[in-house]
């Protein structure tokens, strides 16, 4: 009998507090990244937080929020 390993991934764990960069927010919320962009420019989504001169992340208590509203 042979056995086969699993290829599906396992579901992106939310981290209690903090900060998360675009790529592990887009693998909570199912959407790409220019329509993501797009509902923050129109106020859909929360805005992001400036770290520094060239880095945003965005509050986990922001997008587990969004998550609830969204039902994701």
């Amino acid at each position: 009998m042979s056995q086969e390993k699993s290829v599906l991934k396992q579901p992106y764990q939310l981290p209690e507090i903090g900060f998360m960069k675009l790529p592990q927010v887009l693998q909570v919320i199912p959407v790409s990244r220019s329509t993501f962009l797009n509902k923050i420019k129109s106020g859909e989504f929360p805005q992001a937080i400036k770290l520094s001169e060239r880095s945003v992340a965005w509050r986990v208590s922001d997008i587990k929020a969004l998550c609830e509203r969204l039902g994701a």
